[in-house]
């Protein structure tokens, strides 16, 4: 049985996946990390009749206390890289749902993971019709050469682009970088009003109440478009599906892969 310590255990996804965990009969969650809760019993919390899962404020505290086989991480960026870091460093496998890590974060991790062994996978989103559209994008950018992607969120969301986003700009930068028929900076005006450079590829951030996460590539032909659109609702269930396809993977690698379908059979 793999033992699982979740950082974030406490938060919007860490909860649901902490419960589902507990209730499954190849995994035993073992521990978490909680800024907000530390040294009380996530199972108290969570108001099940379970055994004592104890809450760390640090990955180091964790790895002295409780021994695990996988670290799964949903935190912040900067709290996510050294849990990352120091969790390669002791030979265990990662998850990584965390949002905001750059490509050099990635090219850090992946080269330590790759020294010692170990079996990295990060995705910006766990939903399986969000790999979906992370999939048709990069069919579609083999064919289009103008497409720029749009990152819809709630107005409390703190980070642009989300992670879903950032990762797709990146895969989508490996197909080709789009075509742009006036270069941004000789746009008259606002050059902002343009979006986001990432990767090369134009993203534009709306954060509004009323929106959830979505995420929008838009491709554009002489007299046709074609649009490719994944939107979530506020429940984490679509996220637990891809966590639990990629527990069943993670030790069919090495080293660092991004993106879900990275593992998919498709």
């Amino acid at each position: 049985m793999k033992k699982i310590l979740i950082a974030g255990a406490t938060g919007w996804v860490g909860k649901e996946l902490s419960k589902a965990i507990i209730s499954h009969s190849k995994y035993t969650l073992v521990g978490g990390l909680s800024r907000t809760s530390t040294g009380e019993n996530l199972a108290d919390i969570l108001s099940l009749d379970h055994k004592q899962i104890p809450l760390f404020d640090s990955i180091e505290k964790a790895i002295e206390s409780v021994d695990f086989d996988i670290l799964i991480d949903f935190t912040s960026p900067k709290v996510a890289k050294k849990n990352i870091l120091a969790s390669i460093n002791k030979g265990k496998n990662i998850i990584v749902g965390t949002s905001g890590l750059s490509d050099q974060d990635y090219q850090e991790i992946g080269n330590l993971a790759d020294e010692k062994k170990v079996s990295v996978l990060a995705a910006g989103n766990f939903s399986i019709t969000a790999v979906l559209l992370q999939r048709f994008s990069e069919t579609a950018a083999k064919y289009v050469d103008h497409f720029e992607i749009i990152d819809y969120a709630s107005e409390k969301k703190v980070d642009a682009p989300s992670g879903t986003v950032a990762e797709l700009a990146y895969r989508l930068s490996k197909v080709k970088k789009p075509t742009i028929e006036v270069p941004i900076d000789e746009t008259i005006g606002d050059k902002a009003t343009r979006g986001a450079s990432i990767n090369g590829i134009q993203v534009h951030a709306v954060r509004l109440p009323g929106h959830i996460l979505g995420v929008e590539t838009i491709f554009g032909m002489e007299d046709e478009k074609l649009s490719i659109k994944h939107e979530a609702g506020s429940g984490a269930d679509p996220y637990l599906n891809g966590i639990f396809i990629a527990l069943e993977k993670i030790d069919s690698f090495r080293g660092l892969k991004r993106g879900l379908d990275t593992i998919m059979d498709f």
